[in-house]
């Protein structure tokens, strides 16, 4: 996408009005927002009883922390296409391990577990293009897990 490009849409938000465009081209997405940016920026959350809700052996009860996006991109849950996603809802994963890819100018960055754990929750879905900040997963910390015996 070229500057040509980015005024070209800023016309078409001006004549019609528009404070908010997003556009995906080339493989690349971008969003133009007129105004001030909002304080609190809604989160996209699963609706209950979908695939990303947690498995019944998973304990309700346990506290978990947030994996947030580091960049604005698109939120990849896999290597390819067809390939098995990076974790699934109920993994245990281990600090430094792959969670996911945002793709940020045409780069792949690799979001990594900043600390072992179960993925609790999958916050977003694979393509969602992403804003700074957005979370991605729910992570029970392994310090956290329930001990049983």
């Amino acid at each position: 996408m070229k500057i040509h490009d980015v005024e070209k849409y800023a016309e078409v938000m001006d004549r019609w009005g528009l404070t908010l465009l997003t556009v995906t081209e080339e493989g690349l997405a971008i969003r133009m927002e007129r105004g001030r940016a909002p304080d609190v920026v809604p989160l996209p959350v699963q609706e209950e009883g979908r695939a990303g809700d947690l498995p019944p052996s998973v304990p309700e009860d346990q506290e978990t922390e947030a994996v947030c996006s580091p960049m604005v991109g698109v939120f990849y849950a896999a290597p390819a296409e067809n390939a098995e996603p990076f974790v699934n809802v109920g993994d245990r994963v281990r600090k430094g391990q792959t969670l996911c890819i945002v793709e940020a100018m045409k780069l792949m960055n690799e979001i990594r577990a900043d600390r072992d754990g179960v993925i609790r929750k999958i916050c977003v879905t694979n393509g969602q293009v992403i804003e700074y900040g957005t979370e991605l997963f729910r992570i029970t910390p392994a310090s956290s897990e329930r001990r049983t015996g």
